[in-house]
């Protein structure tokens, strides 16, 4: 993957780039396409598989993420680290040794996430092997990083759960670090939860484990999101489907 520059020279492309939320803070970031996408041949992936109410909600699904050259780009990015991890990796272990990356903050997936168990133990050895550089995400792979990531993380590296998925119940919402999707400010100040406005990176250096997120100013998800949060939504979703299911249960029992 390379680009010409104005000598006509070819360099090596970056990897990691800066959204303009990111680049106002100093934080450069890695970016996968969101949830369920169409890859070149056809086939199916879903990036985000523990996605629950927040795949209806995505911001990462809209807007500039459609464009055709952003979608392309970050369809690149997965078909690397999905179908050539020993690459990724030795890609972004040496990328990550310019001195523009020291003692920076880099986000993984401003849209994504950690889809495997390979993928997620491949970052953490980039991590391992960067120690100038230090690492921050949000995932809703919950199972996935109490097995690998809570009692084995890379120093450098800072992580903040994420509701509005299937495994949001896996959370202690009392004293884990998590983040949850409100209204607006006004709404998560009411739930005594910390705004992160200011800057991304309070989702994992602030006091409070207890992490808002106001939502994104994009009318149609504010009128589906209404006055919930995605944790309230997630929450909502599950009891439904508990319901439905203790139905089914009932009602296969009486047949029998």
């Amino acid at each position: 993957m390379s680009e010409s520059n104005t000598t006509g020279r070819t360099t090596p492309k970056r990897l990691l780039t800066q959204n303009s939320d990111l680049r106002r803070i100093g934080v450069f970031n890695w970016t996968l396409p969101a949830f369920v996408i169409e890859m070149p041949d056809g086939s199916h992936f879903n990036v985000c598989p523990q996605a629950g109410v927040c795949a209806q909600l995505c911001y990462a699904r809209v807007g500039t993420y459609r464009f055709k050259n952003v979608r392309a780009a970050h369809i690149r990015n997965l078909l690397l680290c999905r179908d050539n991890p020993e690459e990724f990796e030795r890609q972004m272990t040496e990328e990550l040794r310019h001195k523009r990356y020291a003692g920076k903050w880099i986000r993984v997936h401003d849209s994504g996430e950690f889809f495997s168990d390979d993928y997620l133990l491949t970052w953490m050895r980039i991590m391992r092997s960067s120690p100038e550089v230090r690492f921050y995400c949000y995932t809703k792979e919950i199972s996935r990083f109490k097995r690998l990531v809570v009692n084995d993380a890379p120093e450098n590296f800072l992580w903040c759960y994420s509701l509005g998925g299937k495994e949001d119940h896996l959370i202690d919402l009392n004293t884990e670090r998590h983040a949850d999707v409100f209204p607006d400010v006004e709404a998560l100040i009411a739930a005594d939860y910390t705004d992160q406005t200011e800057s991304d990176l309070l989702s994992v250096l602030s006091e409070s484990p207890l992490v808002g997120i106001p939502a994104n100013r994009i009318p149609h998800l504010l009128k589906k999101q209404g006055q919930e949060t995605f944790g309230s939504l997630q929450r909502a979703r599950d009891e439904k489907l508990r319901a439905k299911n203790a139905g089914a249960g009932q009602g296969f029992a009486l047949a029998h």
